[in-house]
């Protein structure tokens, strides 16, 4: 069994700046995490690996070189080869542009690695948060897909997949090759040994650039991005709102009335 999940470096939520010219996240200098949607989807094939040790599994990250540490990360998790596809040409693809090009990045990579069997995505990236990519992926490749996936096994030639619903979960089989989405599960994901964080350390990564791909220039980056951005912004943070400090709850009721009235909203 032949197993792929797509990777993304990402800012840390909590120090996220937008450049006001270019209406992009601002990447230089910022703390990266691993996307927690694509660890739980690393996780959900880490699972099927457990379950069937020949399988080999293998992560591609799409950014700059300093995207090489998500891949270390998933690599010291569970996976056995990564690969970064990396180019100025990709800067600034929105959704489709991106999704194409890691669409084609699998194909080259099927060459070497051979045809994957189920390719595992998280639903989102939380400094975009437009569930598009995954989805745009299997659609450019031509696989059925599932999203929302919590959890997933094999059984015979299909996947068997827990799918979040609104009013609870469904189990649906899809025949492989596949593409599964994952959202927030149960269970954590798992934390590397020391083995194989020292083994990933020393890894050497390749590297797929525009020229490798054989893409279209007008494919890739703003060029190949039908997507317009006219404005992007950090919320200002606001003062906390009055507080009403009476003990007596019919003095405190009246006074949160009177200035609701002063404010007009009541």
């Amino acid at each position: 069994m032949n197993m792929l999940v797509c990777v993304k470096q990402v800012p840390d939520t909590t120090a996220v700046k937008i450049d006001p010219v270019t209406n992009t996240l601002i990447r230089d200098g910022v703390p990266s995490i691993l996307n927690p949607f694509d660890g739980y989807a690393l996780e959900a094939a880490a699972r099927v690996k457990d379950k069937n040790p020949d399988a080999k599994l293998v992560v591609v990250a799409m950014g700059p070189e300093q995207a090489k540490a998500v891949l270390k990360e998933s690599l010291a998790v569970a996976a056995d080869k990564a690969y970064l596809v990396s180019g100025r040409e990709f800067g600034g693809s929105d959704t489709l542009a991106t999704s194409k090009i890691i669409a084609t990045a699998i194909k080259k990579i099927e060459e070497i690695e051979g045809k994957f069997d189920v390719i595992f995505c998280g639903k989102q990236a939380i400094d975009g948060d437009t569930a598009q990519v995954g989805p745009e992926i299997a659609e450019h490749l031509g696989l059925p897909q599932v999203t929302y996936g919590l959890e997933c096994e094999l059984d015979g030639d299909m996947m068997k997949v827990k799918k979040e619903m609104e009013d609870g979960a469904a189990i649906i089989g899809v025949k492989m090759p596949c593409l599964l989405t994952f959202t927030k599960p149960a269970w954590d994901p798992r934390y590397p040994t020391i083995k194989r964080k020292m083994a990933a350390n020393k890894a050497v990564i390749p590297t797929l650039g525009f020229a490798d791909l054989g893409l279209d220039a007008m494919e890739c980056g703003l060029k190949g991005s039908p997507t317009k951005v006219k404005k992007s912004f950090c919320p200002e943070k606001k003062a906390a709102g009055l507080k009403i400090t009476e003990e007596d709850p019919a003095v405190a009721a009246k006074t949160l009335y009177a200035k609701l009235s002063e404010a007009g909203i009541m």
